[in-house]
């Protein structure tokens, strides 16, 4: 079965960074592109950054600059890199696995999420 284990949410001040994992397991990690998601309190997901599977990376415009996403295929492991984070960061967030088909958001397809990890940006 498909699993992804993300960690290390917390509170934060603002200015502050986190930096977030996800470990993968059940499937080929390095042959897919995989995501950062985060839903903010009474929204919707959003996509946050993306990773494909030869290391090209996009961002979401509210967090270019400040965030980096970045992938261990030998530790099947999803990283984000959190910098400068603001009050409106503040969200759960979940890795998700790029698929042919699932759940739509921001124009791509995942068919695999998982749990999410609170970040809590505040003073």
């Amino acid at each position: 079965d498909v699993q992804l284990q993300a960690s290390g949410g917390g509170l934060v001040q603002p200015g502050g960074y986190l930096r977030l994992s996800c470990v993968a397991s059940g499937f080929r990690f390095s042959s897919f592109a995989m995501s950062w998601l985060r839903q903010a309190p009474g929204k919707g997901l959003e996509r946050v950054a993306d990773i494909m599977n030869d290391d090209r990376t996009a961002y979401a415009d509210s967090v270019k600059g400040r965030f980096t996403i970045s992938r261990d295929n030998a530790k099947t492991t999803l990283l984000l890199q959190m910098n400068e984070l603001q009050p409106e960061d503040t969200a759960v967030y979940f890795c998700a696995k790029r698929g042919m088909s699932g759940m739509v958001v921001d124009g791509r397809k995942y068919d695999y999420l998982g749990q999410g990890t609170l970040v809590t940006v505040s003073s």
